[in-house]
């Protein structure tokens, strides 16, 4: 039975497993990325965690520390000076395990391990991925009410008669426009005949007088 075993031991003896999580602790702090398999990437997250949690303090004892389980000047220089300032908002949590599937060579179930705030895919602004995503509905929705029912339509209206307003006063400007050019025709009328009624008085008035 399995009872109070925590530890999982890889098959491997103390000093072979402490060896190899120091190993694949050395490769994700370098590359940010790992492929393995499952068992050893949950494994390895347990002993690098409070390693990086400890880079984020920059002590001569914290570095010996971490040098202590690494065992690599390169992999503790860049676990203090880069990761650790990648990290310092986050309060635990750093690395990510996703699931590949079974290899095919002995079935084992492999994944990759890597360090969260070193993939672009999920640490985006979440306000900008909101404000790109489109809203999504149902076909059917839900059922508008009463009061919604009477607001569109006092809207509708409300926009159709604004939309008549400009039609009925552009004809009404036109119909006056007519009939002051009406106006105009029959006053120039009424002027031409009257100079034609006093030419024709004028000269009624001169034959006589040649005569």
């Amino acid at each position: 039975m399995r009872h109070r075993k925590k530890i999982n031991h890889l098959g491997r003896k103390a000093e072979h497993r402490q060896a190899l999580l120091s190993n694949l602790a050395v490769a994700l702090i370098m590359h940010k990325r790992i492929k393995t398999t499952v068992a050893k990437a949950k494994a390895l997250r347990p002993y690098i965690e409070p390693l990086i949690t400890r880079a984020k303090e920059d002590t001569t004892h914290n570095r010996r520390i971490a040098f202590k389980y690494l065992k690599n000047k390169y992999a503790v220089k860049e676990l203090f000076n880069e990761v650790a300032k990648k990290v310092e908002d986050r309060p635990g949590g750093y690395t990510r395990i996703l699931k590949l599937g079974y290899r095919k060579g002995d079935g084992a179930e492999m994944a990759i391990i890597e360090l969260v705030d070193y993939n672009p895919n999920y640490t985006q602004n979440p306000a900008a991925l909101a404000g790109e995503k489109k809203r999504r509905t149902r076909r059917g929705g839900k059922k508008k009410t009463e009061q919604e029912q009477l607001q569109e339509q006092t809207q509708t209206t409300e926009a159709q008669q604004q939309e008549e307003q400009p039609v009925e006063q552009s004809e009404q400007q036109e119909s006056t426009e007519g009939q002051n050019n009406q106006a105009e025709q029959a006053s120039e009328q009424s002027t031409e005949q009257a100079e034609d009624n006093k030419q024709e008085q004028q000269d009624s008035s001169q034959t006589p007088e040649q005569n």
